[in-house]
Parts: structure tokens; sequence; C-alpha cells
């Protein structure tokens, strides 16, 4: 696979890679940070408001730690098909961008929710 050597050149595309790498980072921070200040090691990964009254589901820190694993998958998934797809057709390639964004946000909106239940 050959990398369009206008792919690296496009602003908006730049933008739309540092503010992925940039959520990956903070993101990967945050849980490091959130989870260094919290005592012992009962955490909340679920919540199923479906199953009845404040069903929460009790896991371990593998849980909370997926949540790194799930943003820098999100980022490489995304520049990986935004690549693959900006020779075909540059807006597509930005919409994919745009969409592992707002994906990142709201996987750390969830994780802080998550964490503040504890």
């Amino acid at each position: 696979m050959t990398i369009p050597k206008k792919y690296f050149h496009d602003h908006l595309v730049l933008l739309l890679l540092s503010t992925n790498a940039f959520l990956a980072i903070a993101s990967t921070v945050f849980i490091i940070v959130r989870l260094g200040t919290t005592h012992g090691n009962g955490f909340i990964v679920q919540y199923r408001p479906s199953l009845g009254i404040n069903i929460y589901t009790p896991g371990n820190i593998v849980g909370i730690l997926s949540f790194i694993a799930f943003a820098w998958l999100v980022f490489i998934i995304h520049t990986v098909l935004s690549l693959r797809m900006y020779s075909i057709h540059r807006q597509v390639a930005i919409t994919i961008l745009a969409l592992g964004i707002l994906l990142s946000v709201i996987s750390v909106l969830i994780v802080n929710s998550l964490l503040l239940l504890r």
C-alpha cells in the first residue's frame, strides 16, 4: 500500500489526525491519573439500566484499562481506513477521521462516568 503524497499535505487531514492522536494520549493519561487517585480494586465496568433498578456490573482494573486499548485501536483503525480511502475519495477519509474523534470523545465520557460511580 502506497501512501498518497497529498495525504500528509492536506491541512484538514493533519488537523484531524492530530486531534485523534491528542485524544488517544489524553484519554490514556486521564485514565491512568484517575486510577492512581482511587484506592481498592473494585471497579464498575458496566451499567445496564434495562436489567432492573441500578444494575451495576463490578469488575477489576483490566476492564477499565481496556478503555486505553480501545482509544488506541480507534486511533490506529481510523487512521488506516482514512489512508486507504483518501485516494478514492477525500471527503470519505475526512469523515472517517471525524467519526474517530466523536468515538474517542464518547469513550472518554463513558470511562469518566464509570470512574465517578466508583
